[in-house]
């Protein structure tokens, strides 16, 4: 069992991995160099251990501990016992939240292996807004999508922000990043994938079409939140896809588009 230990330095070395959270730009780059990221909430903190993650450190106020209680018990790394008021002069904002855990990263994986036995899978182009692609992984877990692949350009989908919108649910369904875009296209493609592009063409087909067709394995692509697919990802796509709109929008966000195009090319 982790004993929770006291701190009332904000000073304190032991609070390394927690100062600064509201720095995007610092927190984009520093996570992923030091193979950490931060859990925010019981729900996440228990779905990261659950899924094997392991555990820093946790930094807790003093309503938390009955909670988290089998979490400090079966706890390896140092559990903090901190004021809500020093958690928010160290991290940067108000914990409203009053746990957060330190967890270390696992290598990502492989995009072949992720590829063997998939039937439906998404891939994400330039997808930079954390909270979009949260909800986009929430809808994958949600809704039967058995893997994310993400540009080189993605968003991280453990910067917590991202981990938070998506409930944990980024910790559940298989993910990795290709390395080259879009020529990674043709892995997809040689593993058997009907590559779909999500745009807005005159000459696509629409969803309801898609669905229809039925492949056996197919492969889902959005673009950027603002200029959609890039040219390159439209050109080597196997076919266009349009989500009909009406009242005069031209389209859905990507997480509401991820959400509609997984539910109506369910298996």
């Amino acid at each position: 069992m982790a004993e929770p230990i006291v701190l009332d330095d904000p000073a304190d070395p032991r609070f390394t991995d927690y100062t600064s959270l509201t720095d995007v730009a610092l927190r984009r780059h520093r996570e992923p160099a030091e193979g950490l990221f931060i859990a925010e909430g019981e729900k996440v903190i228990r779905r990261a251990t659950a899924a094997g993650y392991a555990m820093r450190s946790m930094l807790l106020s003093a309503k938390w501990l009955d909670v988290m209680g089998d979490v400090i018990e079966a706890a390896t790394a140092p559990v903090y016992l901190v004021t809500p008021a020093l958690a928010e002069q160290v991290t940067g904002y108000h914990v409203h939240r009053g746990a957060l855990a330190a967890m270390a990263r696992k290598p990502l994986p492989a995009p072949a292996g992720l590829l063997a036995g998939a039937h439906r899978i998404a891939v994400f182009e330039d997808t930079v807004d954390h909270a979009n692609l949260g909800a986009a992984f929430r809808n994958a877990a949600a809704l039967g999508i058995d893997a994310v692949l993400l540009s080189p350009r993605c968003a991280d989908p453990l910067y917590r922000r991202a981990v938070k919108v998506s409930m944990g649910t980024v910790f559940q369904i298989p993910w990795t990043r290709l390395d080259s875009w879009p020529a990674d296209l043709e892995l997809l493609r040689s593993h058997g994938f009907v590559t779909a592009a999500l745009c807005l063409a005159d000459d696509a087909i629409t969803l309801d079409e898609l669905a229809a067709r039925r492949h056996e394995k197919l492969a889902l692509l959005f673009g950027t939140e603002g200029d959609g697919l890039s040219k390159g990802a439209l050109q080597e796509a196997d076919t266009q896809v349009s989500i009909p709109m009406a009242a005069g929008v031209d389209s859905l966000n990507v997480a509401a588009a991820s959400a509609l195009a997984f539910y109506v090319t369910r298996r």
